[in-house]
């Protein structure tokens, strides 16, 4: 039997609010495994009524039946489980239980102590519209591709799309460092055409190179675009993990960010396991302080829903805790004829990223220019001061 010592807590505790393939009765016992999974992982019958058993394993708020077959159940864990880290808090909302069939995390609620731990987004829409003089419409966003070009082409490429007026130029995600467009290079051609194309439209167009690399390399990468003149950074937490943004201001680092949801896919798209679309792409995202989060838009050529969509939207910008309100950036589909209906869907706080439609006008300075417009108006029309 272990004796458990006396702990001193604040009392402050966070919630997680999960969806169980269970009915109810056997919900509630899945729901106690769950609590001692995520917390001590521990046989409880080995520990005294003291504080680890009392305190520290997760309690049971709540049991709700969903359907005849599926249970939502509401955890509730010690603030200091997490031992304010992300990724430790991360551990607690879907550890261990990520590997068991039939847990999807719904939605989670943190307390106050939170804002005294993480920053959040450091610039958000309010920073990111500043940066863009945009204060009453949609920002225009588009992806540098395809892989194969060479950095001067890419570097053209930019150049043209920031004397169309588009706000955020990115790499695609898959632009590293290859041999056809090495890293270094790359920055440096970018960089400077668009801020040449700044200096002739007096617009404040900005270029996020992806900084997705291994460890070693990535605050090298992230330091060199930064002196290079990037505006922001593209980076991809489903593979540097979700702590980057952190470990980007401790070195100094301080440029708007980008998260962009490749490899995160398998979380979001059973039903029945992984995380929901308005967690992983809007509370995880500004938790870990991106600005702006990428996702798929409805309608395009992958399968998320317009309410799935939504859901992500209202996550982005809803109030939780001091965290500031960030873009969402739904991408794919992203033909000029929808403008419209998207602004309309997606309210005037959004990047609308657009990618291949550019260049299949005359040229993509043009394409570039009617999209900003169209654009505009739209937000004008629909949004009216």
């Amino acid at each position: 039997m272990i004796t458990s010592p006396k702990l001193k807590l604040s009392g402050d505790r966070f919630t997680v609010t999960y969806l169980l393939d269970s009915p109810l009765k056997e919900a509630e016992h899945r729901a106690s495994g769950i609590a001692v999974e995520q917390t001590i992982e521990f046989p409880v019958d080995l520990v005294d009524d003291g504080d680890i058993r009392t305190k520290l394993v997760g309690q049971i708020e709540k049991v709700a039946a969903q359907n005849p077959k599926q249970t939502r159940v509401i955890i509730s864990y010690a603030w200091e489980t997490c031992a304010n880290e992300l990724t430790q808090l991360l551990n607690v909302i879907y550890g261990n239980i990520s590997i068991q069939p039939g847990i999807k995390v719904l939605d989670f609620m943190l307390p106050a102590a939170v804002d005294e731990v993480f920053d959040g987004p450091g610039f958000g829409v309010d920073g990111l519209r500043k940066r863009h003089e945009a204060q009453d419409r949609p920002l225009i966003c588009t992806a540098l591709k395809p892989m194969g070009l060479g950095a001067k082409e890419l570097a053209g490429m930019a150049g043209e799309m920031a004397l169309g007026g588009v706000d955020i130029i990115k790499d695609d995600h898959g632009l590293s460092n290859q041999i056809f467009a090495p890293f270094k290079e790359r920055v440096k051609y970018c960089c400077e055409a668009v801020q040449k194309a700044n200096q002739q439209t007096g617009q404040n167009t900005a270029y996020y190179p992806n900084i997705t690399a291994p460890g070693s390399e990535l605050i090298d990468r992230a330091k060199e675009a930064e002196n290079a003149g990037a505006g922001g950074l593209l980076f991809s937490p489903g593979l540097t993990g979700w702590d980057t943004v952190n470990w980007l201001r401790s070195e100094g680092v301080n440029l708007p960010t980008m998260a962009h949801p490749t490899f995160q896919g398998t979380y979001v798209l059973h039903s029945d396991i992984g995380l929901a679309h308005a967690v992983q792409y809007g509370k995880l995202a500004r938790l870990c302080g991106a600005d702006s989060s990428v996702f798929p838009n409805y309608g395009g050529r992958f399968s998320f829903t317009k309410d799935e969509c939504l859901s992500i939207k209202h996550s982005c910008l809803e109030d939780f805790n001091s965290f500031k309100p960030i873009f969402p950036a739904p991408g794919g589909g992203m033909k000029l004829e929808r403008i419209e209906e998207l602004i309309s869907f997606y309210g005037k706080d959004v990047i609308l990223l657009v990618g291949g439609d550019l260049h299949r006008g005359e040229s993509i300075s043009t394409a570039s220019r009617q999209f900003r417009e169209t654009a505009e108006q739209a937000a004008s029309r629909l949004y009216p001061h």
